[in-house]
């Protein structure tokens, strides 16, 4: 068994090492034999530091470890082919996710108490989404964005974080609250309005500042997360309903008020009315994947470069052109593994906090794949978030890191007790 387990961390090791040869060996690639030895320290990195975590914890979960390294690897060999220049920044990025999800869990016990202070959690996340209001730059259309010399920061990303600890901590302390029948509103069983205001105001926050910065994305994550996390600890319908109620009514409003939703929004319902200009990326990304059918074109063998920003919106359309069918399942399924494995340390949780918490992570990591694959695939309208692992950039990719840390540090705590 122990043998199996360490196979499990190698393999994705093996996958980047064999997608890089086989874009060495492309004559339009850039890729030099100096890269070919940078991948390979890379390649070692990727057993070397989930080795090293596993070494300090045996209870870490290594599946979630593997998953997420070939998530990874997938985003690398992808980034060479589509833009090399872009392969060492993402590796650096990577390395500096593990270092950052290894901190994590040295420190877990610290991070873990800001649990015993909800509302600073929820101001911070506020704070960090105004300072983006105030000082944020637009990019790719979406006004999410805080530059400081070199570095672009997406807040957004770390912002969602402090949510779910208010969240969580919000929610544990005052469910009992939350769920007092003592205000019917029809068919609705709803807590008085003091114990409701905390809740609906971070909503309704987070929702306009972000539908302002014209991050529909990140508007559309936040509220559902807000969501499934109310429901999953009061268990209570009438806040589904509530729910689904303020979000066709926001959504309405910020349709007839904000011109970029309107685009979005009519793009989605029928993107060939326009598919040389503002459609064009959305009709793009259906040509490539109808294109890479069952088994896909072949690595280097599509034409993934002709959807604009395909390194990072529409990498699952690169994915899914050259790999096929079989390609975008298999990453499909990553994301799935890895919201079971943590569905199973949520379940495995004693404390209450830590079970709500653990839900919160993995859910809404399922759900922002879920939210980006929908919109290359045109089953949602299209947004800006980043597929977690695989799209191009510093902020999601360290963010996600943090957030496996959490789940793991959880996990293995629980082990522990057991």
């Amino acid at each position: 068994m122990g043998h199996l387990k360490k196979n499990v961390l190698l393999m994705p090791s093996y996958m980047l090492i064999i997608g890089t040869l086989i874009a060495y060996l492309q004559k339009k690639t850039a890729v030099v034999t100096s890269d070919i030895i940078f991948i390979v320290a890379a390649s070692f990195l990727f057993f070397l530091i989930p080795w090293g975590i596993k070494k300090y914890n045996k209870n870490i979960d290594e599946y979630i470890l593997s998953l997420v390294i070939f998530l990874c690897s997938m985003s690398l060999i992808m980034l060479l082919r589509l833009k090399v220049s872009l392969f060492k920044p993402q590796m650096e990025w990577i390395g500096l996710g593990l270092v950052l999800m290894l901190l994590t869990i040295v420190f877990s016990a610290q991070l873990l108490k800001l649990l015993e202070y909800p509302y600073l959690l929820g101001l911070a996340s506020i704070l960090i989404i105004f300072l983006v209001v105030v000082f944020g730059t637009e990019i790719g259309g979406n006004r999410n964005w805080i530059i400081m010399g070199p570095f672009q920061v997406q807040p957004s990303e770390y912002a969602k974080l402090l949510v779910l600890g208010f969240l969580t901590a919000y929610l544990q302390e005052n469910k009992n609250l939350l769920n007092l029948p003592n205000r019917k509103w029809g068919f609705l069983y709803l807590p008085p309005l003091r114990f409701l205001a905390p809740l609906i105001m971070i909503w309704s926050m987070a929702l306009l500042m972000f539908v302002y910065q014209r991050d529909l994305g990140s508007a559309l994550l936040f509220f559902g997360m807000a969501v499934m996390m109310t429901y999953v600890a009061t268990s209570n319908k009438s806040y589904m309903f509530l729910a689904a109620v303020f979000f066709i009514l926001s959504g309405f409003a910020s349709y007839m008020a904000f011109g970029h939703v309107r685009v979005r929004f009519d793009i989605w319902l029928n993107p060939w009315a326009d598919p040389m200009g503002k459609a064009y990326q959305i009709v793009q990304s259906l040509f490539a994947l109808g294109y890479g059918g069952l088994f896909g074109a072949g690595y280097w063998h599509g034409f993934p470069d002709m959807i604009p920003a395909v390194q990072t919106d529409f990498i699952f359309s690169a994915i899914g052109e050259e790999f096929g069918l079989l390609g975008v399942l298999s990453v499909i399924t990553a994301y799935l593994l890895i919201f079971f494995r943590a569905m199973k340390i949520s379940f495995s949780c004693s404390d209450e906090k830590y079970k709500l918490l653990s839900f919160g992570l993995s859910a809404t990591m399922l759900l922002q794949a879920f939210i980006i694959l929908a919109g290359v695939t045109k089953l949602l309208p299209l947004t800006g978030i980043t597929l977690p692992f695989i799209s191009y950039g510093g902020s999601s990719m360290t963010a996600s890191f943090i957030t496996i840390g959490l789940l793991l540090a959880i996990g293995a705590k629980e082990k522990n007790r057991a």
